[in-house]
């Protein structure tokens, strides 16, 4: 098998902004859009998926600040977006009244910057001041502005910081503690910060005191502020790798305590509370348990826990969340969520009772709650073919239901159903179909999975899926491969590092069931994955190329020998392995797509998509693979937008763009009428 040797003919394709980089990705865009978007039938797909995303009707998420709800909102009119609030009273009315905090298109124009909103963190308890982030066009790097609620305006020589990956958090109501670029040596292999500053209004940054600080080697120092009244307590830590850490306690005197978990493990107070949640046993207690100590008890030595959530090999934690006197958990059993509330007693232990039902194959999600102040919460349902439900209520309260989304897509004749296929190593691996009835034969089908980082893959209502697939006839699949959470830690260190290829095996085992139940051909089956799932789409390609008519590997990684040494790959290494260790290497040169292409095997055609501002995953990744099969003789298209960050798209017009792209290129290859 011909391979790529060590001196990588491409690397000037790396050269995010090079002249020449810049006319090849010219030339390969030019040919994608002419082969894609030429058609008569694209630019109405476009503009359906668009009106998806710009649709007035859509539920305006919220964030409970204080007396008002936070909410930033894009749309037609308003295409980088609004940063608003409104009242409850006004939020359960049909048309809300919004109060407009800022216009980042008018933002944009009057700076001339090309400004994606990135959130905004206010200032507790007044909420008076914020301190607002923007990204030029869309990359993970930001620079901060401090913003007046009252006035709504920026301040003037208030927190400012320059573009860099920082992290911010208030302390007062004149101090912050803040991560950033001050020059050599204070970012860390990864691109992010080093050391932690106490940073006092009036004064520069440059001279502001050094908290904390990391090692080089380490993905990132970091600093929080618990201002909960009668509980204000300062934290800092640094994230070793990408899932170990260690966090400190700030005393008054700026000393600082080590908290004694185990270093995978996920740590924060919470009132009188210490919860810990564990990657891997620890006293007693199983990879995947919640445990709550006493924050005083446990730093006085006491290691007696409360086990709030004991997984079992078919369910696993899917998050939690707080209210003023309670914790409302979320757990998945074979990917389906439950949600329930448990309450402290005063005498020790917790009560546990449901908290709302959930239809089968279904995912409950709790958009927003206030810890601070009552017992409110957000609660959203949705499901492949359902449309969220968004509930308010107050536990031991009433609830109400205070919005609906309209259906976005014909679902008639549509259904829902999961399954499990077999790896090759006898694992049973769950994934979700939805699509027609079968029974007249094989047809079209996407099969979508990432497979990494612990991310969970469950239910949820896809409106673009459904207009750009489910309704053209096609068959939507999502596969709950190893290395995801959806059977919590055990699930995800199943394909850590030399193990990876059992995700990949897992994707294979489904998409051989669905040929094998009848629902599809290899020639009329697709796949589709993006950032790591974009590694899972090379992999596919290059491994298992007999089971696919086409494949679309978005944001991909797909070097794995030079991917510590792009934007933040070194962050990545405690997931895939390191390639400066001789030990790691060998398994690293073998899962590498990039490295794996040949000119004589039978690829199916691939559309590679990337963006030039994705500061997270290298755009070189692409760039260089669409080369390689290029060279090779291989069917590839390739598409690049100038800006989007990791995302892909910075405005609804270019996400819904991308998505025709997709749904094109799948159509031309996977059906028979091309």
């Amino acid at each position: 098998m011909a391979r790529v040797n060590q001196d990588d003919p491409y690397l000037w394709l790396e050269d995010v902004d090079g002249e020449a980089a810049l006319a090849w990705v010219a030339e390969r865009n030019t040919e994608t859009e002419a082969e894609l978007a030429a058609g008569p039938g694209f630019e109405p797909l476009a503009d359906r998926l668009r009106e998806v995303l710009d649709a007035v009707d859509r539920i305006p998420y919220t964030t409970r600040r204080g007396p008002h709800l936070y909410n930033f909102w894009q749309d037609a009119e308003h295409v980088r977006g609004l940063w608003r609030r409104t009242t409850l009273e006004q939020y359960r009315k049909d048309a809300p009244e919004w109060e407009t905090l800022l216009d980042v298109d008018a933002l944009a124009e009057a700076e001339g910057e090309k400004w994606v909103w990135a959130g905004a963190g206010v200032r507790r308890p007044a909420h008076d001041r914020a301190l607002v982030r923007l990204s030029r066009d869309g990359g993970d790097a930001v620079v901060v502005r401090e913003f007046d609620l009252t006035s709504l305006a920026f301040v003037e020589d208030g927190f400012t910081v320059p573009e860099a990956k920082t992290s911010i958090g208030w302390i007062d109501a004149d101090t912050v503690f803040v991560g950033t670029d001050h020059g050599t040596g204070s970012l860390t292999d990864s691109g992010y910060p080093r050391t932690v500053r106490r940073w006092r209004r009036g004064t520069p940054l440059a001279g502001a005191p050094t908290v904390f600080e990391g090692q080089a080697a380490d993905v990132s120092a970091w600093a929080w502020h618990d201002d909960t009244p009668g509980f204000e307590r300062s934290f800092v830590g640094r994230s070793l790798d990408f899932f170990r850490s260690e966090t400190h306690l700030v005393t008054d005197d700026d000393r600082l305590v080590r908290i004694e978990v185990p270093e995978d493990a996920e740590v924060y107070a919470h009132r009188r509370h210490l919860i810990v949640t564990l990657k891997s046993p620890w006293l007693g207690h199983p990879a995947g348990a919640l445990l709550a100590f006493g924050f005083d008890a446990f730093l006085a030595g006491d290691r007696t826990a409360e086990a709030l959530f004991t997984p079992d090999e078919r369910t696993a934690l899917a998050g939690h969340s707080w209210t003023r006197h309670h914790l409302i958990l979320e757990t998945m059993r074979d990917v389906s969520t439950r949600i329930e509330v448990l309450t402290p007693r005063e005498e020790g232990g917790w009560s546990r009772s449901p908290l709302a039902d959930v239809p089968p194959l279904s995912a409950v999600s709790v958009t927003d709650t206030d810890p601070d102040v009552s017992d409110e919460y957000f609660l959203d349902v949705s499901g492949f073919l359902q449309p969220s439900t968004l509930t308010r209520g107050t536990i031991g309260g009433d609830s109400e239901i205070l919005r609906q989304a309209p259906a976005r897509f014909d679902t008639a004749g549509l259904s829902v159903e999961q399954a499990f296929a077999v790896s090759d190593d006898g694992t049973r691996v769950p994934y979700f179909v939805i699509g027609p009835d079968r029974a007249q034969g094989p047809g079209p089908t996407l099969l979508y999975g990432y497979g990494g980082f612990e991310v969970s893959l469950t239910p949820s209502y896809a409106a673009l899926t459904g207009r750009g697939w489910l309704e053209t006839g096609g068959t939507y699949v999502i596969a709950n491969i190893r290395g995801g959470g959806e059977y919590g830690p055990d699930w995800h260190q199943a394909a850590l590092g030399a193990h990876r290829h059992r995700a990949f095996e897992d994707f294979a085992a489904v998409a051989r069931d669905l040929v094998a139940r009848g629902l599809t051909t290899p020639a009329q089956l697709g796949a589709a994955g993006g950032s790591n799932g974009g590694l899972l789409m090379g992999a596919m390609l290059t491994r298992y190329p007999e089971l696919f008519g086409a494949i679309v590997c978005q944001v991909p990684l797909l070097d794995m020998v030079r991917f510590h040494k792009l934007l933040a790959g070194a962050s990545w290494i405690a997931e895939y392995g390191d390639p400066e260790d001789e030990a790691d290497l060998p398994h690293l040169r073998e899962l590498s797509p990039y490295h794996r292409l040949a000119a004589d095997a039978p690829y199916p055609p691939v559309l590679l998509t990337t963006s030039t501002r994705d500061d997270r995953v290298h755009p070189g990744h692409a760039r260089k693979a669409a080369a390689r099969l290029r060279e090779l003789g291989h069917p590839v298209l390739f598409h690049e937008n100038t800006g989007g960050g990791h995302a892909g798209a910075t405005d609804n017009a270019q996400a819904a763009r991308n998505k025709a792209l997709m749904y094109t290129f799948l159509r031309k290859h996977l059906t028979p009428e091309g």
